[in-house]
């Protein structure tokens, strides 16, 4: 199983970083307004970027990383 990192850039402009096995659903969820309670009024939203890893370690360890960046190192890892 792939686990997969990915950050989404909400309807309002801000950014959010999330963990999922399957990011097509997951992306679908955030939409739906069903994903993380941050995003529900920041919908829609767009992925941006996505890295993969073999195990859900490095997955969340990458995902927390990602997560203690500022904004600018963001902006700067998704390419904008």
């Amino acid at each position: 199983m792939t686990h997969y990192v990915y950050v989404l850039e909400c309807a309002d402009g801000s950014l959010y970083t999330g963990y999922t096995t399957d990011v097509e659903r997951r992306v679908a969820e955030h939409d739906a307004g069903e994903g993380a309670k941050y995003t529900r009024g920041r919908t829609p939203v767009s992925l941006v970027y996505t890295e993969s890893f073999e195990t859900r370690s490095d997955a969340m360890s990458r995902e927390y990383a990602i997560k203690r960046l500022s904004r600018a190192e963001k902006e700067a890892l998704v390419d904008y």
